[in-house]
């Protein structure tokens, strides 16, 4: 009975994470295919003297992430891989799964990789000894160190910067929120959201920034509606 009752308790949760999936992909290609009209009918939503401050706004948003998409992308791997690598020198089991931990950690800034460390160097001391563990916990720091002073300053601009604080908070709520997922999705969505209000407040219509779309069409209409 206890063990129907744990397959019967991992499929339901293999369930919950299939279906998240499915509309995370399903979104996406909707945003990715038609995202213009899209924005565009959800700025319209808004009263018209706020439609162009909320489309600076929105365009800000849109660059952050998917500049911090395309750094965390870029990190993950240079992490996984540097990690696989030594775990295979090392001989330690597990290395590939130990890189698949370090990958998908690497999109949880900060803590994810706290706990893809932890993982990687508790295989090595189980199966390998103090030794392999201090030395796999240094190819970890290295990794970290590389990440930190080399990537991430190369790689991304102020745009994506995110307070540590904002890290920790952002992932608890997103734990606490949605698990798994919600702790993948805070840190973008602080980013995102960020940009944005850092993007509206300072925006002014004398600025002489280019017209953005919404603002040609705005223009447009009222010069139909003068005629």
């Amino acid at each position: 009975s206890s063990i129907f009752s744990g397959f019967l308790a991992a499929g339901s949760g293999a369930i919950h994470v299939f279906e998240g999936l499915f509309i995370i992909v399903f979104t996406t290609l909707f945003v990715l295919i038609d995202g213009p009209r899209i924005w565009q009918w959800v700025v319209r939503i808004f009263p018209r003297r706020a439609r162009a401050r909320l489309d600076v706004a929105g365009h800000a948003g849109w660059k952050t992430l998917t500049s911090f998409i395309r750094v965390q992308l870029v990190v993950a791997v240079t992490d996984a891989l540097g990690v696989v690598i030594g775990a295979l020198i090392l001989q330690i089991p597990l290395a590939i799964p130990i890189g698949v931990i370090v990958f998908f950690g690497a999109f949880v800034p900060v803590v994810g990789a706290i706990v893809a460390g932890i993982v990687a160097v508790v295989i090595a001391l189980v199966f390998n000894g103090w030794v392999p563990a201090l030395i796999m916990l240094g190819i970890i720091v290295l990794v970290q160190q590389l990440e930190s002073h080399v990537l991430h300053p190369f790689l991304t601009g102020s745009a994506v910067k995110v307070h540590p604080l904002g890290v920790v908070l952002g992932v608890t709520a997103g734990t606490t929120i949605a698990g798994v997922v919600g702790a993948f999705f805070a840190v973008p969505f602080i980013a995102t959201v960020n940009a944005m209000v850092n993007a509206a407040a300072a925006w002014r219509p004398e600025d002489g920034v280019p017209l953005s779309d919404i603002e040609r069409e705005e223009r447009h209409e009222t010069a139909l509606e003068a005629d």
